[in-house]
């Protein structure tokens, strides 16, 4: 790609691109190890203003049913009701309702985060990368962040004790986000 290449702003509507993009987690298992999962089934699509970025928005839906933590018992159990209750709340929602830019590569994001039909706002950084033109000349952007929650105040409060003290899972989770989004052809 030449400097003519590169597209001259950053404004525009995106869509994320689900095949690129992870939403993720990690918690602490028995109080010695992480384990990590994903969700294979996530889609969203916002405006973003370069110019003003205060003005911008997006959303994304998760499907709660796509929780992959590579042990299909550990995942059923999450999609039960001691953790997602997927059957009654089959999706986990994300609608910005603040974004302001912290630096020329970081911008700063608030949103009501809807878990098992509870809803918080939650505020967290995402660094951007790009934008880059793809050999098949859509524009890319990358959004990459991460933001540390308590389950708890999504009702998410299951958990065990361990004989030797403590908790088989901890009530702190970290929540990842590597995003690629693409423009959309009419902005």
């Amino acid at each position: 790609m030449t400097d003519t290449d590169a597209p001259t702003t950053l404004s525009g509507t995106y869509a994320i691109d689900p095949a690129h993009s992870r939403v993720g987690f990690v918690a602490r298992h028995a109080m010695v190890t992480k384990v990590r999962g994903s969700f294979n089934e996530v889609e969203g699509s916002g405006e973003f203003d370069a110019d003003d970025p205060g003005s911008s928005h997006f959303e994304l839906t998760i499907k709660a049913h796509s929780i992959d933590t590579r042990n299909a018992d550990r995942d059923n159990h999450l999609r039960g009701n001691d953790f997602f209750d997927m059957d009654n709340h089959p999706e986990i929602t994300f609608n910005s309702t603040a974004v302001e830019k912290v630096d020329d590569d970081t911008y700063r994001v608030t949103g009501d985060l809807t878990i098992k039909g509870v809803t918080n706002p939650v505020t967290f950084d995402l660094e951007l990368s790009g934008p880059a033109v793809d050999p098949f000349g859509f524009t890319r952007i990358g959004l990459e962040g991460s933001k540390q929650v308590n389950r708890k105040d999504w009702g998410i409060a299951w958990n065990a004790p361990l004989e030797t003290g403590g908790f088989l899972v901890s009530e702190k989770v970290t929540l990842e986000f590597e995003i690629a989004a693409v423009k959309q052809a009419d902005s």
